[in-house]
Parts: C-alpha cells; sequence; structure tokens
C-alpha cells in the first residue's frame, strides 16, 4: 500500500471528524452559542470525538513526516498508524452514527477505506514491520526528522540521561528518594532550567523544539528525575514573560535559569483539582502585601523548592476565575536529604507554610506535597500583573506545560520500546527467541508507529508555539500521547512476562510512571471535554 492510499484514509477520516463535529455543535448550541449543560449531557461522545481528532492529526504529522524523510520503514509506520486512525474515527461514527450525526456517505466513504486498513493491519504486514525493527542496529524507533543542529541538541541530553540519568533512576524509585544536588547541578551547567527563558534574561532559550528534545531524552532515563525537571520552571518562566513587569523579569528568571531559584507550581487544591475557578486559598491585602492563607496540594519539588508561584483568591468566590491572582511566594528551601519527605518554615512576620510529600506509586525524585499556608505572608512586589488576571498567566503556563508533557509521554515510550526489543532479542521461549513470534513482531510495530505519530505531533505543535498559535493542540497532544504512553508501556511490560511486573527491569517503572501523565497538567477528561471538544465546537457553532 502506498502514502498516497494513507493519505486518502486519513482524509476520510478528516471528513469524518468534520461531520461529527458539526453533529456535536447542532446538540450543544443554544442560541448561537455552546451551552455548557448541554456538552456535560454528551460527555462520552465529546471525549470520542477529542480523540478522533487528535488521532487525525497526528497521522496526518506521520505522513508529513514519512514523506519528507521517504524511507520505507518510516512510511510504513505511518501507513499503520494512518490505518489505525481511520478505523478507531470510522467505528465511533459507523457504530454511534446517531450521536454524532453522521450520515450515510460518510458512513460510505468510510466503509470504502476498508481494504487498506484491513491489509495494513493485518498481521502479515505487521509481522513485516516488526522484523524490520527488530533487525535495526540501533534501539530507536526510527528516523527523527531533525535539523542538524536540533539533532545535536538531542544527541546532548541522550547522553547526559544515558550516562547520568537512567543510572541513578531504580535507585529513586525504589528508595522514594529526591534528585541528588550533583545532578541537579548537572542540569543547571547544561542549561535546563533556564531552556525556555529568553538569552537577554540569562536563559537558553532556542525554541519550543529544544525544549521538548531536552524534555524527551531526560524523561527516556527518567520521568520523575529527568524531564519533569523542566516542568516548573517552563510553567513560572511563562507567566512571568507574560505578565510580569520588566523589574520581575531581570531579577526573576535569571535566578530561575541559572537555578538558584527551584520552583513549585501551587495551583491544585483538596477541593478543586482541575477546576482552576473553584480555588480557595486566599490572599488577603495587608500592609505591603497579602496574607495567604489555605491548603494547596500535588505541589511537585515544594520541599527542595525556594519559590511557589501560587494561584489565589483576591476577590470573592462568586468572582469564580476572575477572582484569581498569581503571585511569587518564597520560603527557605529544605535540601537535606535526611528527611525529604516534609517541611516547615515560619517567617520572621509570624506566618508559617509547611508541606507533607504524598506518597505515590510512582513518579519519584521530587516528591509531591501537600502544602498549607498560615497568614503567610507575600510583598505585592511579589504580586504578578494586577490582582484578578491570574487566571489568565496560569492558563499561559500551562500550554507550555501539556506540550512538554507529551515530550515526556514520548521519552518515556522511546524507553518502553527500547527495553521490549531488547527483552524479545533476549528471551527465549518454547525454544526459540521470543522475537520470532509473530504476535511479539505485530505488538511492537504497533508500538513503534505510535511513538512516531505522538513524536511528530508533538513537534509540529512546538512550530505552532513558535508562530504563535497552538494552544488548543497543545492540550491535544497531551490528551493523545499521555494515554497512548500508558499503552506503549503496558505492552512493552507483557512482552516481558512476569518479569515485567518485578523491579529487576525499568519497564515495570516506565509503566508506573506512564499512568500519571494523563492526570497531570490537565486530566485527560478536562482536557478533552473542557478545552479540545469545547473549544472546537464554539469554532464550529461560531462559523455556522
Amino acid at each position: 500500500m502506498t502514502l498516497e492510499k494513507a493519505q486518502q484514509a486519513v482524509t476520510a477520516a478528516r471528513q469524518a471528524v468534520s461531520v461529527m463535529a458539526k453533529g456535536l455543535a447542532a446538540r450543544v448550541e443554544e442560541n448561537g452559542r455552546l451551552s455548557r449543560e448541554k456538552l456535560d449531557q454528551i460527555q462520552p461522545e465529546a471525549f470520542e470525538f477529542a480523540r478522533s481528532l487528535a488521532e487525525v492529526e497526528a497521522a496526518e504529522a506521520a505522513l508529513r513526516f514519512a514523506q519528507r524523510v521517504n524511507q520505507p520503514y518510516e512510511s510504513d509506520l505511518a501507513k499503520i498508524y494512518a490505518a489505525t486512525a481511520a478505523r478507531r474515527t470510522a467505528e465511533r461514527a459507523i457504530f454511534n452514527p446517531d450521536g454524532y450525526g453522521v450520515d450515510d456517505q460518510t458512513v460510505q466513504l468510510l466503509r470504502e477505506q476498508t481494504s487498506f486498513i484491513s491489509e495494513t493491519l493485518s498481521s502479515q504486514n505487521l509481522d513485516r514491520v516488526g522484523r524490520a525493527l527488530l533487525e535495526k542496529d540501533r534501539l530507536y524507533s526510527g528516523a527523527y526528522g531533525l535539523s542538524d543542529d536540533h539533532e545535536e541538541i538531542r544527541a546532548t541530553f541522550a547522553r547526559v540521561a544515558d550516562e547520568k540519568v537512567a543510572p541513578l533512576a531504580e535507585h529513586i524509585h525504589r528508595h522514594d528518594d529526591i534528585i541528588p544536588e550533583d545532578l541537579l547541578k548537572e542540569y543547571v551547567d547544561l542549561g535546563v532550567f533556564g531552556i525556555s527563558i529568553p538569552e537577554e534574561y540569562g536563559g537558553s532559550y532556542i525554541d519550543n523544539l529544544t525544549m521538548c528534545l531536552a524534555t524527551e531524552e531526560l524523561s527516556r532515563g527518567s520521568v520523575g528525575a529527568g524531564g519533569s525537571v523542566i516542568t516548573r520552571p517552563e510553567i513560572a518562566s511563562k507567566a512571568i514573560l507574560k505578565g510580569g513587569s520588566e523589574e520581575q523579569k531581570k531579577k526573576w528568571l535569571p535566578r530561575i535559569a541559572q537555578g538558584k531559584e527551584f520552583i513549585s507550581v501551587a495551583v491544585t487544591e483538596p477541593n478543586a483539582g482541575s477546576d482552576v475557578a473553584s480555588l480557595q486559598v486566599t490572599a488577603k491585602k495587608t500592609d505591603g502585601g497579602y496574607l495567604i492563607n489555605g491548603e494547596k496540594t500535588w505541589c511537585t519539588f515544594a520541599g527542595r523548592a525556594s519559590t511557589f508561584i501560587l494561584l489565589a483568591r483576591t476577590g470573592e468566590r462568586s468572582d469564580g476565575w476572575r477572582g484569581l491572582t498569581m503571585f511569587l511566594v518564597e520560603k527557605e528551601a529544605k535540601i537535606s536529604t535526611d528527611d525529604h519527605h516534609r517541611f516547615e518554615y515560619t517567617q520572621p512576620q509570624g506566618g508559617t507554610v509547611a508541606g507533607q510529600a504524598i506518597p505515590t506509586i510512582g513518579y519519584r525524585g521530587m516528591h509531591s506535597f501537600s502544602v498549607s499556608f498560615e497568614n503567610y505572608f507575600v510583598p505585592e512586589e511579589n504580586r504578578i500583573s494586577g490582582e484578578g488576571e491570574g487566571f489568565k498567566l496560569q492558563m499561559a503556563g500551562f500550554a507550555g506545560g501539556r506540550i512538554q508533557t507529551a515530550a515526556r509521554a514520548v521519552g518515556l515510550m522511546e524507553a518502553a520500546l527500547r527495553e521490549g526489543i531488547s527483552y524479545a532479542r533476549e528471551r527465549s521461549v518454547f525454544g526459540q527467541p521470543l522475537a520470532e513470534f509473530s504476535m511479539t513482531s505485530a505488538k511492537l510495530a504497533q508500538m513503534a508507529a505510535s511513538l512516531m505519530a505522538s513524536r511528530q505531533l508533538t513537534y509540529h505543535v512546538c512550530e505552532l508555539l513558535d508562530e504563535g498559535e497552538g494552544q488548543m493542540e497543545a492540550s491535544l497532544v497531551k490528551l493523545m500521547s499521555c494515554r497512548d504512553a500508558e499503552w506503549v508501556t503496558r505492552e512493552a511490560l507483557q512482552i516481558h512476562g512476569g518479569m515485567g511486573y518485578s523491579e529487576e527491569y525499568p519497564v515495570s517503572r516506565y509503566f508506573i510512571d506512564a499512568r500519571v501523565l494523563s492526570i497531570f497538567e490537565g486530566a485527560e477528561e478536562v482536557l478533552a471535554l473542557s478545552v479540545v471538544a469545547r473549544s472546537h465546537l464554539t469554532e464550529v457553532i461560531k462559523n455556522g
């Protein structure tokens, strides 16, 4: 099958998604606007629609990449993902035509792709592509399609992942340890913390792709102790760059870039997760600043951090998101490793902040804390932008955090695929190598196709963000890649059989770490419904 056939299938899927969008838009429209209440009534269809939209976008990114590199193996992977995306869209549309408002013509168009889909996803073809992967000298999924400069950047971070991060990853995971200071210094020397900060403010920013390449490779070594160290400075720097004064930019950004200020993000609360507009932690005006009271949770790296980027309510609860303001909240950094699961700090003014690490099954290296503030003073100069501007600043930071999380998922998938290939080559069952079984080779082919699609869509969204666009697409690729990372790491563990469930191989860590990706930086349900589906359907209604 040619790439042209694959393109035809994806085009058919794209047309079907457009029809589905119009059908859903008609169901949620009220007086020319999207009704949130009506959208909530069709959440299952809206969620699956968002998945289809993401998969079609990824298939198109994979096909563009395959056409550019013009290599048989990469073309085969692109065709496999294109067939998978077309099949999934067809299943949603054909088996729920009334839910999506799909007409007979659209159903017929999708049915016409059956030959391409069945041949591409046949056991014979998947086995053939999987064996091509197993015969490669290097253990990776295929070409990356990078410029020479970006490939050099990727290779630099790959060496650090292999030589510095990976050797520590298992110990940190099994002992629930914290990132050692030597590794943090290594990150500082590499410019990791300034990778989203412009050079004029002491950073090393080049573009979003560079940030994602660093994230991807470090996450391949460890998600918790590698790629995730970029997330908090990424979110903080984006918010400061968008809303901070020139004085704040000159003060804070160089210190973040140089690792003199480690950041923790304090947004989520026990009774307000993804519903940011319902936050209750208060910031009450006082002489010279504000007093912070209340509890935040899932504040990653809060013990070691010297600064929180905190979203608090300066208005009334009835103001919703319009009453939220962002602050830079300083505290004493806890560097001691004798007990890095808790901290407490009392200000000279008498205010206190205390934190307790939340036990988690994975994502270890920085710890996530519940943090309580009691009359904690923040000077007015540490308020970013005006009162009531916090929600907008936080959303600007989250866009960067979401594309960065997609890159974390890609790095984790790459690590899992490599482990799956390596074990399949080494392990023998029933008198022959595991790699010789068609089930194994077919599985590896599908894993590699999912990885390539997520990677290429991530790189494409980086380009959009560089052009000042791609806010919704950052959520879309995060939605898709994080769910796919769960599947790829699961299949890698399955290839290992019983040994995959032990801690003898890192694949068990990959599987556990992958599970958190669809939860933080926007739970997949929230991204699918409140960001991807909502924004897309709003545009459909707006354009008639």
